[in-house]
Parts: structure tokens; sequence; C-alpha cells
């Protein structure tokens, strides 16, 4: 069924779910690859340090706090091949990201069912990491994903490009905005 056919304030709150999911998937690429680079490179005793220059104020006021305390505690735990594999898992994804963004951005239909597949082998990796250790941030970040590729196999189906999206989302909102 085309957008225009359903209920326009449903259709306009998918779409806009969409637009800023697509959105929101750019930076979390963005900052996956910020994130995963450095980590290629780093070494624990430096990860360590970080983490103790950070908290040494806090840890000052009180000895006892519990998220500086968490920090130190983790980020001791990290290795060489640790570090080395979330800055590779990190690339990966960041990577991935981005360039379904940018072919999304640069307004080719034909992605959508590559992007929603690569969404769905990630999110089959976090459901993994999920059972394997349960992280309330890697549940939400799963949610999202799913949500994002539902959303994209909505706009598939209808024929939509991203541009025809933001078009027809931005001409709404210069309609309003003349009514009002």
């Amino acid at each position: 069924m085309p957008a225009a056919a359903g209920n326009p304030r449903r259709e306009a709150v998918l779409d806009w779910t969409f637009l800023i999911g697509v959105l929101l998937k750019g930076v979390d690429g963005l900052v996956e690859l910020v994130v995963g680079i450095p980590l290629l490179f780093v070494t624990p005793d430096q990860i360590s340090g970080l983490a103790r220059a950070l908290t040494a104020g806090e840890l000052a006021e009180d000895p006892n706090d519990f998220w500086a305390n968490l920090l130190l505690r983790e980020t001791a735990k990290f290795s060489h091949a640790g570090l080395a594999l979330g800055g590779a898992f990190l690339l990966v994804h960041g990577v991935v990201k981005l360039a379904i963004v940018i072919a999304l951005l640069l307004g080719s239909r034909r992605i959508y069912p590559w992007a929603a597949g690569a969404l769905a082998l990630l999110a089959i990796l976090q459901i993994v990491d999920l059972v394997l250790k349960f992280s309330i941030g890697v549940l939400l970040l799963c949610v999202f994903d799913v949500i994002i590729i539902v959303l994209t196999v909505r706009e598939w189906r209808e024929g939509r490009s991203l541009h025809d999206v933001i078009r027809v989302r931005l001409s709404a909102l210069t309609r309003r905005r003349a009514r009002e």
C-alpha cells in the first residue's frame, strides 16, 4: 500500500522515524569508526592510564564512587587481543553503517535490500553477543536496528528512495508552516 493511502499521521511518524533512524545510523557508524580505529593502536596500559586520569578527581572526593571504580575495574580487564578485536569489530560495523547511509543518501533504491540484509547480520551478531553477555546498551541497539530494518523494508516495498521521503516530509513541514 502506498504511503499516501494510509493514515497520514501514522505515515508521517514512520517517515520521520525512518529519516531520524538513518541519520542516527550514520552518526553511530561514524562514532564506531572514531572509537574503533584508535583501539587498533592503543595498549591496555594506555587505556588504564586514561581511566585513572579521568577518575582521579572523582575518587579523590569519594574513593567509593561506584562509576569511577567500575570504569577502573573494567579497563583493567582489557588485553591487547581484546582491544584489537573490539577495534576491528567497531571498524567493520562503522564502515558497513556509513556505506549504507551514504548509499541511501545518494538516492539508490537498490541498496535497500542490501541495507536490510547487512543490518540484519549486524543484529544477529548483537543477539549472539546478548546471549553470551547481556547488556542493556546492546539490547537497545539491537531493538533500534530491528526498527530501522522494518522501516527500510517498508520504504523499499513502497518504491520510495530516501530522497522521496525527505521531499515528502519537508514539503509537509513547509505547507504546515505556511498555514500557521
